[in-house]
């Protein structure tokens, strides 16, 4: 069988109700409702299509995302859509734009950095696009460090205005989206000096161009860094460069919620906690975590659903040959991603009620969950976003050959997605933060304040250090709490080891650099012991449908068990684990790998993609392969003449040359 009855014939295997899968994946049957509601709005019109953007020029493809956005726009309005719905409808345009960095960090910075006053002023203008924003922060000399950002901002008491500066080739403002040639405005991180002292980083709100001509304005230049990796992917985004030549800014259009410079220039803090301005971090990271399972998800179903139409090999006597999936290899690179993107959907929705917990804590000025909340939001960014760049590539190689082709999806989900790993902090340098956080807990455990939140097991650590797992056969491994002891007694003695040998430098911030290695991979061990540990707490939750709280203990299982067999040197180097406990948690593994089989393709349906969305011809819904390949094929403008351009030019002389002096 092939086409629709083979997917079709999958799909009747499934062991759970598929619809109730659907409403634990969104969230909530509301969830669910809009997320398809406005999936097959976009589906369903023409304007928002999007197979034939790696085909494009530059030039052509940017003023097709223009054009998008603004029909987009048009039709929020018109359908007078909510926040949440406009939302959802633009992330399935599925097309990096200008309006990200508006929506998603222009504003959010107002709401978190800005004064009431200047929230009454600029959100307006901004939530009905009146004015558009983006987010000037990365330089060309510095990205993470954001303490050494170089761009100025001097408070000049005689104008009542702060003059911005670029006073070096390196402090460029280098990266924003929609900068290059889209924003009116942006929010511009630069060092506060008045009176000749600098006061660090802080937000201030800058015109870059003319609303009437949309030049840029006096002092400013600004344009686009030029092409980047894959054929349209970001390529859709005006990425820029900004430089200012003392331009000068009302002094009320420095964002002062948490810090003011007076008409004096005095520089003041106000009762409102610095604190708040991680507010703004946690947010964007949290939403970061959160995409880390769209992506992942939507590159495990076209691989998926690939493998189970894709046959190779094994056909004997005129037989069918074996459908991909079926080989343990595929299992075994396919089901852990699979697991992956409900493991990071689960602690993407336990990441939004953290930070929605520490701003109302921070607003009724309790700082005692910020640093749990910036570690966890920093670590799991980069736990996630690492984990899945790489499991978009390695669903791209699962699908053979076919997955290079640009009409699989999968090289432009990897192009749109891997600058995920670098941008809002560089995922080795958020795990030193979450290691210096686990360094701080480590060195407070003798003072009697117990570890809160994620860290909490380090209240245990004693027994932790003693432990060892009691595992005897296979199925032991299915027992939550032996997986869970297992991951936090490798977590725990791994940030140990490492306080342990800091201590042995006489320097410790030398000791820190030297241990960077080290520290790393405890920070990571701390990370994925938070991901299985929200994916059980999960599992303790009423789940309602036929077969779905069985099917989702398996995949918790899948991932827990695979990430142990990964990193079994850790486990066994710290003595958490035998040898033979780790072979029997590979034995059990390869177990659920075969219970997930029946099911795999219902698995990879609740995510409720529309095949609009997935863009693929590999992962077609109706498996219907291919005969779209070859009409995609037909489709490129290479095809457009038989004899290619250029053929009389170069290949024809070259095809009728006399060979006669040749020594060939």
């Amino acid at each position: 069988m092939e086409g629709e009855d083979h997917l079709a014939f999958e799909r009747n295997k499934a062991e759970f109700d598929v619809d109730a899968m659907k409403i634990v994946w969104a969230g909530s049957a509301h969830a669910l409702e809009v997320s398809d509601r406005m999936s097959r709005l976009v589906a369903s019109d023409p304007a928002f299509r999007k197979d034939h953007r790696p085909m494009l020029g530059r030039k052509e493809l940017f003023k097709s995302t223009l054009k998008k956005a603004a029909y987009a726009w048009k039709r929020i309005i018109e359908l007078r859509l909510t926040e949440e719905e406009a939302s959802m409808l633009r992330s399935f345009v599925d097309e990096p734009a200008f309006t990200d960095l508006h929506w998603g960090m222009f504003i959010p910075a107002i709401k978190g950095q800005g004064t009431e006053e200047q929230q009454q002023k600029w959100l307006p203008l901004a939530q009905r696009m009146q004015i558009i924003g983006c987010y000037a922060q990365t330089e060309l000399g510095h990205g993470s460090n954001v303490q050494g950002l170089e761009t100025t901002a001097t408070f000049d008491p005689k104008t009542d205005e702060f003059v911005i500066h670029s006073p070096t080739l390196t402090s460029s403002k280098w990266w924003p989206g929609g900068l290059g040639k889209v924003s009116t405005h942006a929010v511009v991180y630069a060092r506060l000096i008045t009176d000749g002292r600098d006061h660090g980083v802080h937000g201030f709100i800058v015109q870059l161009r003319s609303l009437d001509d949309h030049l840029p304005l006096p002092g400013i230049t600004v344009g686009d860094i030029g092409m980047k990796f894959g054929n349209g992917a970001y390529n859709t985004m005006d990425n820029g460069v900004l430089r200012f030549e003392h331009v000068r800014i009302p002094r009320d259009q420095m964002l002062m919620r948490v810090s003011q410079v007076t008409r004096e220039g005095k520089y003041v803090q106000s009762n409102v906690p610095r604190q708040l301005v991680y507010g703004t971090m946690v947010y964007v990271r949290q939403t970061i975590v959160s995409d880390a399972s769209t992506a992942m998800s939507r590159a495990v179903c076209i691989a998926a659903r690939y493998s189970a139409v894709r046959r190779q090999f094994g056909g004997n006597n005129g037989s069918l040959e074996s459908q991909v999936i079926d080989y343990k290899t595929q299992q075994a690179r396919l089901f852990p991603l699979l697991a992956s993107a409900y493991a990071f959907r689960f602690v993407g929705e336990w990441l939004k009620w953290l930070y929605t917990d520490v701003m109302k804590r921070l607003q009724a000025n309790d700082f005692s969950t910020l640093p749990e909340a910036h570690a966890c939001t920093a670590g799991l960014k980069s736990l996630t976003t690492s984990a899945t760049s790489d499991g978009i590539e390695e669903c791209r190689k699962l699908c053979g050959g076919h997955g290079y082709l640009c009409s699989s999806g999968l090289p432009e989900l990897f192009a749109v997605y891997v600058p995920t790993c670098t941008y809002e902090g560089d995922n080795i340098v958020l795990l030193l933060q979450v290691a210096r956080h686990l360094m701080k807990v480590i060195s407070r455990l003798g003072s009697g304040k117990k570890p809160v939140g994620t860290t909490a097991y380090m209240g245990r650590v004693e027994q932790l250090l003693e432990a060892r797992s009691d595992v005897q056969k296979a199925e032991d491994w299915l027992n939550p709490n032996t997986v869970l002891r297992a991951f936090e007694a490798r977590a725990a003695r791994m940030s140990v080891a490492c306080a342990k040998n800091l201590t042995k430098f006489s320097n410790p911030e030398e000791g820190f650099q030297e241990l960077l290695a080290d520290l790393v991979d405890a920070a990571r061990a701390h990370c994925q012991l938070i991901v299985v540990s929200k994916f059980i707490e999960k599992l303790q939750q009423d789940i309602p449908g036929k077969g779905v709280k069985r099917q989702l203990e398996i995949l918790c299982n899948i991932y827990a068990l695979f990430h142990l067999h990964k990193h079994l040197g850790d486990f066994l180097s710290t003595g958490c684990i035998t040898p033979k406990q780790g072979s029997l948690a590979n034995d059990q593994l390869r177990s659920l790998y075969s219970q997930v089989r029946p099911n795999a393709i219902a698995l990879v349906d609740a995510f409720n993609y529309t095949d609009h969305y997935l863009s693929s011809v590999l992962g077609r819904y109706d498996g219907n392969v291919y005969p779209k390949l070859y009409e995609e094929a037909w489709k490129d403008p290479l095809n457009d003449s038989v004899v290619p351009d250029g053929f009389q030019e170069y290949i024809r002389p070259m095809l009728k040359q006399q060979l006669r002096n040749a020594r060939l």
